[in-house]
């Protein structure tokens, strides 16, 4: 026992003697710990020049009893370190304190660009974020010049490098330079497609907005690599075949590869095309006990039998959730459901209407506008603050202001509200340039040279209003326009625009007068549908006929002041000699300046008319109907374009006629990337109660009816052999005509060519302008009745009026001929070679016709 005890009484004191030092070692390290010790207000700052010293106390938060630890002089360093004020802190004790010792970032003097000459300094410095005197962070510089590279990637230029370089100052400041090399444009070599079977790759690659590298591309930009771009173009493809049928249409992947010996990239789009399908059955469905399914079927624009198009079934979604908003269901919802039948390659689609949670808008919040006013914006919307929430009609005003052009980019997002039924709309906006300025050039078989310079802004003092001054100088054709437009009239959603002209049409090869023209016409436009528009429009203007000084004299006049040159049988006739002294008693012109003179090459008796008028006002009303379901307004392939319009004049003025005109193009695809276009035309002028029309108000119809002929080149004609043989007009025209248009399958799509052959017929008649002397207001001759023999080509022949001559060109004119047409950087370009089958005997032929031009 007393063995046993003393044992674990030495194990016991060994022990002790063991912990002591570790216990005297514990007790100095809390005695000298300065997290057990320290405040903040205890805390030494060194090294600090500008920063103040309780701002960097301020960093570290005291725990229980004000007192710091460990960690939270840890948490502290690294709030410092993230400031980016400072390259380097450092926390120590001495003598029991905390001292935190700081080397503060130098002050950025000057941020200077060079070797930039594609990008501008004013571009690159609003994308970084060192500023000057701001504090220089290394980290942040590395992040500018990544930024700047990115900005070049782009812009298309991969061989892009910015090294930044950092020059110290005094004082503790630095200047600093971005050295760039900007490097060439990296273009894209080539564009291919995978697993497309039903549409080549030359019609895809008018739907992708990517272009392909040629020696013109230094015009445009779409030839540059952007990686959103070719992302963007992937559901432009599948956008394009769920338009089309093929409802299970994958893009599946847009792959880039970099051609280091090319120099470009080389893009390969991937698609799975699946079946196209039909649409096999529509139906309605609603959930709602008020609201009957099938009084939305009349906004459908799905059809039985017709392709599968899932924008059309996006479109009548819309409308058919607006429409049942307007029926008082404001939180119903349209969800449409496609089954697909494998075996038919049908779908069937039902659209069901349920009602949707009941959430309002509690606030629209719009960003971004700094110079668009707010209203302007806001009434883009058919919902406002407090009304029903509706996706719809969130999306529709987002397609609105996406069509302003005002913005690069809009979207609209929404977050929940102050309770559970609310919901905020934000408007992020980025605003872009809207003012144009223009030179535009031309050049046309029928105009000649012509050059426009116009200044327009769309966006004018940030109102949403539409200005235009333009001024256009050519050989034969000038004028002064000054537009105005006003899109919400009285805050309601119609255009008012007002435009103003002053217009010369000068002597050509194809006219013999000159026309000026100053006019005012106020016109209301009104968006029906997506696909009809309506236009009210009055018009007011004064026409001037002028001549030029050899067609308007008799000085000339071989014939000692006679109207024409008799003939040796007829003057030694008793009637001869009685008509010539009638004329001219005895035999010679007293005031010697002759009568109406056609001996040496005088203007058309309708011309002569207005002139002699002077004058003449034109006050007009009409309306315009345009039906447009066209793929693409510039360059279509699909689609029907309706064009009428109708024009009473008469309201005021001197003029009285109804005036009335269709245009009707239809485009189809057709094998090979081959385009077949219908143009049909027609035009009808009514005579109202005993006014005559003017020759200058009836149709003049040329190449734009009938291809292969000149301008005023067909129809009624004064067939005088002494005079001008101006081309009359007619009340009455119609055009046909079959085109196909085909690329050139051998030159790259990037050229922009494309060939056409066509046909066309047509015929324009029915000329009710004046015809005698009697009608001009000068001498009605001795003995002249009417003329029963039109087309006869000898004014002084017994029995008949010394009047207008004309051939009233009753011939349906045909023509064929092939085209070229170029969509170039310069604008688009047509040639055309057209060769008359039939044709009238005065007819005017022109063969050969050109015409273009661009703006830069």
């Amino acid at each position: 026992m007393k063995l046993g005890m003393g044992v674990r009484g030495g194990l016991l004191a060994a022990l002790i003697m063991l912990a002591t030092p570790f216990a005297a070692t514990l007790a100095v390290g809390l005695a000298s710990s300065p997290a057990s010790a320290q405040t903040v207000d205890s805390i030494q700052v060194e090294g600090n020049r500008r920063v103040e010293a309780s701002t960097i106390r301020s960093y570290f938060k005291p725990g229980v009893g004000g007192k710091l630890d460990q960690g939270r002089l840890d948490d502290g360093l690294k709030g410092l370190i993230e400031t980016g004020l400072f390259q380097d802190v450092k926390i120590n004790t001495a003598g029991g304190r905390v001292v935190v010792t700081v080397i503060e970032n130098p002050v950025i003097g000057r941020v200077v660009f060079e070797g930039n000459k594609k990008i501008k300094d004013e571009q690159l410095t609003g994308e970084i974020q060192s500023k000057p005197r701001g504090t220089l962070s290394r980290p942040m510089v590395q992040s500018d010049a990544q930024r700047i590279s990115d900005i070049y990637h782009h812009a298309g230029r991969y061989d892009v490098s910015v090294v930044p370089e950092i020059i110290e100052q005094p004082n503790n400041r630095v200047d600093l330079i971005f050295t760039i090399t900007e490097g060439n444009k990296t273009g894209i070599n080539s564009i291919e497609f995978v697993g497309n079977t039903t549409y080549s790759a030359y019609r895809l690659k008018d739907v992708i907005k990517t272009r392909e590298s040629n020696l013109l591309s230094f015009l445009g930009g779409n030839d540059v690599y952007d990686p959103d771009r070719i992302e963007a173009d992937r559901d432009l493809i599948r956008r394009y075949y769920l338009k089309h049928g093929f409802a299970d249409v994958q893009v599946v992947a847009a792959l880039t590869e970099y051609d280091p010996q090319r120099k470009g990239f080389l893009v390969t789009y991937k698609i799975e095309e699946g079946q196209q399908y039909r649409v096999g059955s529509v139906n309605f469905q609603s959930s709602i006990p008020a609201l009957d399914g099938n009084v939305l079927a009349r906004f459908s624009r799905v059809n039985v039998g017709s392709l599968y198009n899932a924008e059309a079934l996006e479109k009548s979604v819309e409308e058919m959730q607006i429409e049942a908003s307007r029926r008082g269901f404001a939180f119903a919802v349209v969800k449409p459901r496609g089954d697909r039948d494998f075996q038919t390659h049908t779908v069937s689609i039902v659209f069901a209407i349920d009602e949707g949670p009941r959430t309002y808008i509690e606030r629209i919040n719009v960003r971004g506008n700094t110079r668009t006013r707010d209203y302007v914006i806001r009434r883009e919307f058919d919902i406002a603050e407090g009304d029903a929430y509706n996706r719809a009609l969130v999306d529709r005003a987002e397609r609105r202001l996406k069509n302003l052009d005002f913005f690069k980019s809009v979207k609209i997002a929404t977050e929940p509200g102050s309770s559970s039924d609310r919901v905020i709309l934000n408007v992020e906006l980025e605003e872009k340039s809207t003012g144009d300025f223009s030179v535009s050039g031309g050049y046309s078989t029928t105009d000649g040279p012509l050059a426009e310079v116009s200044v327009s802004e769309r966006n004018l003092l940030g109102r949403g209003l539409f200005g235009k001054v333009s001024v256009t100088y050519g050989e034969y054709a000038r004028g002064l326009t000054v537009s105005f437009v006003e899109p919400y009239l009285l805050d309601y959603r119609v255009a008012l625009g007002l435009d103003a002209y002053y217009r010369e049409q000068l002597p050509n090869t194809y006219i013999s007068y000159e026309t000026k023209t100053i006019g005012f016409s106020p016109r209301i436009g009104l968006q029906l549908r997506e696909d009809l528009s309506m236009q009210l429009r009055y018009s007011i203007y004064q026409q001037q006929v002028s001549l030029p000084s050899y067609l308007d004299n008799c000085n000339n006049n071989p014939n000692n002041g006679l109207p024409f040159n008799p003939s040796p049988a007829f003057a030694n006739t008793a009637a001869g000699q009685s008509l010539i002294q009638s004329l001219i008693p005895g035999g010679v012109d007293p005031s010697g300046t002759g009568l109406w003179c056609y001996s040496d090459g005088e203007a058309s008796l309708p011309v002569r008319k207005e002139l002699a008028a002077g004058s003449t006002i034109t006050s007009a009303v009409g309306y315009t109907f345009d039906y447009n379901t066209l793929d693409n307004n510039k360059n279509p392939t699909d689609g029907l374009l309706i064009d009428w319009k109708q024009d009473f004049a008469g309201v005021g003025g001197d003029v009285i006629y109804l005036k009335s005109a269709l245009d009707v193009k239809y485009y189809t695809p057709l094998v090979a990337d081959i385009v077949s276009i219908i143009h049909l035309q027609g035009g009808v002028m009514t005579q109202v109660g005993n006014n005559a029309i003017r020759m200058l108000d009836q149709f003049q119809e040329g190449p734009n009816l009938v291809r292969g002929f000149a301008p005023n080149g067909i129809g009624p004609r004064d067939i005088n052999p002494y005079g001008t043989q101006d081309a009359l007009g007619g009340t009455q025209y119609w055009g046909a005509s079959l085109e196909f248009q085909m690329p050139f399958w051998f030159l790259p799509k990037e050229v922009g060519l494309k060939g056409a052959v066509y046909a066309d017929a047509g015929w324009l008649g029915d000329y009710k302008g004046p015809t005698d002397w009697a009608t001009t207001g000068e001498v009605n001759l001795p003995g002249c009745i009417p003329p029963t023999n039109n087309g006869s080509a000898n004014p002084a022949a017994p029995g008949t009026c010394l009047g207008l001559q004309y051939d009233p060109g009753n011939v349906v004119r045909t023509s064929v001929g092939v085209g070229l047409i170029w969509q170039s950087p310069f604008g688009p370009l047509r040639f055309d070679y057209a060769i008359p089958i039939t044709k009238g005997k005065y007819d005017v032929v022109q063969q050969f016709k050109f015409g273009g031009g661009t703006s830069f």
